[in-house]
């Protein structure tokens, strides 16, 4: 079987303080961390035991992982198993990242988000150039704030063309036809984020070949949905594996819309759905003209819609 899967533990806690972010906003507490640092210690033995699978698992915490030692170590193990066709995680790239001299640079990879203000600008173009030079397969991206556009502007001017930076659209923000222009010129897939999805009835990978699954084990078709498929750890998730269409009215996070079989995204990013790497990205993403010009895909009027 072919499982993706996101998985998110108990992590709650960040190092930075994002006054547009609306997680992580707590520290964790010594019993909160353990809990986390078993939960995804069991994840990973776990996963090392499906060697009849193929898995690709991206970490989607609430707050930030790679600054505790045992999700470094969790994508370092991963990335070394014949049977994990890709380990990411989203993060603000806030750690070191001398360890990933130890992870497999063929499976490993990273989602990384800058948040201006929070962190020097040299100090995260300086990892994201470590990152490079490593070989590590990565994206970068934004909030697409009016306050973060010279921000974004720089950081794609700095950054090698064949890594993508991504725009996210800010969280109940309405862009005008000319304000989506401009950051369409900055990532020319913007449009896929610019509006939620219509997604109620229509086809979705989750639930099928993609899960999502929390620190107990418990299986959901993907973040956003909270009717249960059964647990990882006993196997009852699996019989309930099956095409579903999304009991949602719109998706407008791009975890979950990359999902829908009516857009085009397993194309525009194959190979790098995990990581949001476009095939082939070369300073603009492959496919740009039209497709992304059209987020509609191939099911105009029934996706991308306002």
């Amino acid at each position: 079987m072919d499982l993706t899967i996101l998985y998110r533990g108990p992590l709650a806690s960040c190092d930075y303080d994002c006054p547009y972010c609306p997680f992580a906003k707590r520290r964790d507490g010594s019993a909160r961390l353990r809990a986390d640092r078993a939960a995804l210690e069991r994840f990973t033995d776990w996963a090392g035991k499906q060697t009849t699978d193929r898995l690709s698992v991206l970490f989607t915490p609430w707050g930030e992982g790679l600054v505790r030692s045992w999700y470094r170590r969790a994508l370092v193990e991963l990335s070394h198993l014949p049977h994990v066709e890709r380990v990411a995680i989203q993060t603000n790239l806030s750690c070191r990242t001398g360890w990933l001299a130890d992870a497999d640079p063929g499976t490993v990879a990273l989602w990384c988000t800058y948040h201006p203000g929070e962190t020097p600008y040299e100090r995260f173009l300086a990892k994201t150039r470590d990152l490079a030079g490593r070989g590590i397969r990565f994206s970068v991206g934004v909030v697409g704030l009016p306050g973060h556009l010279e921000h974004a502007r720089r950081l794609r001017a700095a950054l090698p063309a064949e890594v993508y930076l991504w725009v996210n659209a800010a969280e109940g923000h309405t862009y005008t036809d000319d304000e989506a222009d401009t950051w369409t010129a900055i990532d020319p897939l913007f449009p896929y984020s610019r509006r939620p999805h219509r997604s109620a009835g229509l086809p979705c990978r989750t639930g099928e070949t993609v899960v999502s699954v929390d620190g107990d084990g418990t299986v959901r078709r993907c973040h956003f949905v909270r009717a249960e498929l059964g647990n990882l750890y006993d196997g009852s998730y699996r019989a309930a594996l099956a095409p579903r269409p999304c009991p949602l009215t719109a998706c407008d996070c791009h975890i979950g819309y990359v999902h829908l079989e009516t857009l085009p995204l397993y194309d525009v990013f194959a190979g790098g759905v995990l990581e949001r790497v476009p095939a082939g990205f070369t300073g603009a993403a492959p496919g740009a003209t039209g497709a992304a010009a059209s987020p509609n895909g191939s099911s105009p009027g029934t996706a991308g819609g306002p």
